[in-house]
């Protein structure tokens, strides 16, 4: 089994695709309006924008966390955790062995919690 898709509450679909096109890199890689929704891939996993959707909490791996907070920061989201480590990957199980989880928390365009994780080499 796996996972094919995410859905997530956009209120407005043209203020959300900016918001996820601008933290994704990417833009949409379907529209449908009517009846209101928005395609993203994430590496496989469809992320689906729609007025119907409840708020879903999901996590998108970045590659330097610090930077991804600012940029989103400067663009006017609201942080509601900075970076700072979770845990310890000690072997393979959750992440590379010898690296810590860090994650911070951002609201997005339509106030859903967005976490935001990096794994980074222990110094």
């Amino acid at each position: 089994m796996t996972l094919v898709q995410i859905a997530q509450h956009a209120e407005d679909l043209e203020r959300a695709t900016a918001f996820y096109a601008d933290l994704l890199g990417a833009g949409p890689v379907a529209t449908f309006d009517p009846p209101g929704l928005v395609f993203f891939d994430l590496g496989g996993v469809r992320l689906l924008l729609d007025r119907a959707a409840p708020s879903a909490l999901h996590y998108l791996s970045v590659d330097d966390i610090d930077a991804t907070v600012e940029r989103l920061r400067r663009a006017g989201a609201p942080v509601e955790a900075e970076p700072h480590v979770i845990f310890a990957h000690e072997d393979d199980s959750l992440g590379p062995a010898g690296t810590d989880e860090w994650m911070a928390f951002v609201r997005d365009s339509e106030s859903n919690l967005v976490g935001l994780v990096e794994q980074r080499p222990r110094p």
